[in-house]
């Protein structure tokens, strides 16, 4: 029965996760397009550049996500995981928001920057989330550490 369960879930997983591969796929294709669009259109280019970037850099974190879900939870090799390597897929995963968040945040501040300086303010406050993002994880990382030494 757990056999069963077990092939189940890696099947569920592995749909989620080539869907996923498929859609970030889908909007970075959609993302060259637009600039193939626009540059023969002679229209926007730069508006169409820096929403390619938006687009392919969602799209990469979404393809990350996709390949982490197929590496951890469909070609896991099985059993319980140690406390390291438990650690270390945690961190991957955070890394890939950080980086994702720290990558939107620049477009965002490029975008407002040329449109309304006003609007600055959003895209700042996305970018310091970034950085909290960052600061926590290498909070983990340190606590974690050291626990490991004391056991």
């Amino acid at each position: 029965m757990k056999c069963v369960s077990n092939w189940i879930g890696k099947s569920v997983y592995g749909i989620i996760s080539l869907s996923l591969g498929v859609i970030s796929l889908t909007m970075m294709v959609t993302a060259i397009w637009g600039i193939w669009i626009s540059a023969h259109e002679k229209t926007l280019f730069i508006k169409a550049l820096l929403d390619a970037i938006g687009l392919i850099v969602i799209g990469m974190a979404v393809f990350d996500v996709s390949k982490f879900l197929l590496e951890e939870e469909v070609f896991h090799s099985g059993g319980t995981k140690s406390p390291e390597k438990q650690r270390a897929t945690l961190i991957k995963f955070f890394l890939i928001i950080a980086i994702a968040i720290s990558l939107e945040s620049l477009v965002f501040i490029f975008d407002a920057g040329k449109q309304d300086i006003s609007t600055l303010i959003y895209p700042t406050f996305l970018l310091i989330a970034a950085v909290f993002v960052v600061i926590g994880l290498g909070v983990y990382q340190k606590l974690t550490r050291d626990e490991r030494k004391e056991v």
